[in-house]
């Protein structure tokens, strides 16, 4: 199988869907594998790097593609060269690429969305939005630490004593766990809540208090929290409020796929933080946890900065890139023929087997049928016949 690896075009993503180290996993499956010149330049990996690796480097990977891998779904141009029956695997928020599913449907595109690959034990290793999860909540606190003009740690020195940071985390998911354990290694006192009843022993496991409110618990399916009432929401708003005004730092990380953020925090309830105060909000890409953030940028609410997420796990490259890859090897094994060809080596075919559950709940578009529900109801409309 000939995989393209293409160079990311989209504003602010410098991450690279294959790193050199992981090239020779695919061509040990028997696949040819063919880089996009300049792929990897923004997470600084060199061309050579690739050919020494075993890939070929070339201006235009796309013409007799079967599988693209890239990091950010293909522009609607670079999709229509494709061959028909060829796979792309990325990430692909559908709801917000309508046009792009719709081409893909219309010309015979299989496309995987990393996003939709089930939240199930045997696809841990291909779990891409927990990868990039993990690099967007140490991020977080990196961030935290460096726009908060105080020290993390306690300091007890012969001129006196400096009190730790206090430091509130409000989500414990992968990002939020790694937002804690960062910010405890640099020595804060942290403080964080979830939503989900599980949560609170992982929240103690990484060395935090846990904040217990006198609520009920939301937990959902795939591991993710359940959507909550505004009433609810908004009790859960008052019951935070005091901790959010004690903290010196707020990191916010409450997202799920396809859905605007969750408001956890009110302006009213930023503008009570002290001076000199930090709040960054890992969800401003999906609307943001904190009213008025700004993704991409830094604003001033009260006496506190609020620094908006953009596209967080770019702006760690290297460690991203290669967490992704890894996640994109595992699949493509899964896609790969584990049948010997004649000469005894490798076949490297693809097999495409859409009754396996992985494939089959990653699977946006094939053989020009839209095969995601929710995206195929968006685009055409319900079924003849449903809900009667």
């Amino acid at each position: 199988m000939r995989i393209a690896v293409v160079r990311e075009t989209r504003e602010a993503e410098a991450r690279v869907a294959m790193v050199p180290e992981l090239v020779a996993r695919l061509t040990a499956l028997g696949h040819e594998v063919v880089v996009e010149t300049d792929a990897g330049r923004a997470a600084l990996i060199e061309d050579t790097e690739y050919a020494e690796a075993g890939a070929t480097v070339v201006a235009d990977p796309l013409p007799d593609a079967e599988l693209v891998l890239s990091v950010q779904p293909l522009d609607r141009e670079s999709a229509r060269r494709l061959p028909e029956g060829a796979v792309t695997v990325s990430f692909l928020p559908t709801g917000l690429e309508t046009d792009l599913v719709r081409d893909l449907r219309d010309l015979g595109i299989t496309s995987l969305a990393m996003e939709l690959v089930p939240r199930i034990s045997r696809a841990q290793s291909m779990d891409a939005l927990s990868s990039q999860s993990l690099v967007a909540g140490y991020r977080s606190a990196i961030v935290c630490a460096g726009l908060l003009r105080r020290f993390f740690p306690l300091n007890m020195t012969a001129a006196g004593t400096v009190p730790p940071a206090q430091i509130v985390v409000l989500g414990a998911g992968v990002a939020g766990l790694q937002a804690i354990a960062t910010a405890k290694r640099l020595g804060a006192v942290v403080r964080a809540y979830d939503v989900r009843a599980a949560a609170a022993e992982e929240i103690r496991s990484m060395g935090a208090v846990a904040i217990e409110l006198d609520l009920p618990t939301l937990d959902g399916a795939g591991g993710y929290a359940r959507e909550m009432g505004e009433e609810r929401a908004q009790l859960q708003r008052e019951l935070l409020a005091p901790y959010v005004a004690a903290a010196d730092g707020l990191i916010t990380t409450a997202a799920v796929p396809g859905r605007t953020a969750p408001v956890l925090v009110t302006r009213s309830m930023v503008e009570q933080m002290r001076p000199g105060s930090v709040v960054v909000d890992l969800a401003a890409d999906s609307g943001g946890n904190v009213e008025g953030v700004v993704a991409g940028e830094v604003v001033r609410i009260g006496h506190a900065q609020v620094w908006g997420g953009r596209n967080v796990p770019a702006q760690m490259p290297g460690p991203a890139s290669r967490l992704y890859a890894q996640n994109l090897v595992h699949l493509v094994t899964l896609l790969t023929d584990s049948s010997d060809g004649a000469d005894g080596a490798p076949s490297g075919a693809l097999s495409l087997d859409l009754d396996d559950e992985i494939l089959a709940g990653a699977c946006v578009t094939h053989a020009g049928v839209i095969r995601h529900e929710p995206t195929r109801v968006l685009l055409e409309g319900p079924s003849e016949g449903a809900g009667a």
